[in-house]
């Protein structure tokens, strides 16, 4: 399997299937078409005969070396593959040629398995941060040198 940069039928597809993603459909606010049409270069999917397995929505910083991982997921029956960990060291390998030094993601307190799988990347936890994303809102932040 390649990965490759999501096009429009990918995303289409994304969106469609977005509970088989993420277990219901909380997340879909969060895929947002800037990420295909603004930021495409850091958009990726795995496929296989033409359906999107995995993919991964990020973006490089505008104020510093750093790369930042908007949402990555893999769908419920091809999890504990490697899919989602492939992703995020085709998107490390890019950030580092173009010249980050860190790579930062974020996650709310309760979201276990996602604390779990970004640690498993790698990533350590820099901070937990009260009303992050607003008022009541709290995020950890987490992040792994490149």
């Amino acid at each position: 399997m390649l990965i490759t940069n999501c096009d429009k039928g990918d995303f289409d597809q994304i969106i469609n299937d977005v509970e088989d993603f993420w277990g219901s459909r909380r997340t879909a606010c969060l895929h947002h078409p800037m990420f295909l049409y603004e930021f495409g270069n850091t958009a990726y999917v795995v496929k296989e005969n033409g359906r999107v397995l995995a993919y991964l929505f990020g973006f490089l910083s505008q104020t510093g070396p750093l790369a930042y991982i908007h949402l990555v997921a893999v769908r419920q029956s091809h999890r504990r593959h490697g899919l989602g960990c492939q992703l995020f060291e085709h998107f490390a390998d890019y950030a580092r040629k173009k010249g980050c030094q860190t790579i930062k993601a974020i996650t709310s307190p309760d979201n276990v398995a996602s604390v779990a799988f970004h640690r498993r990347l790698g990533m350590e936890i820099s901070a937990s941060v009260k009303d992050y994303s607003g008022p009541g809102i709290d995020r950890i932040v987490l992040i792994k040198a490149l």
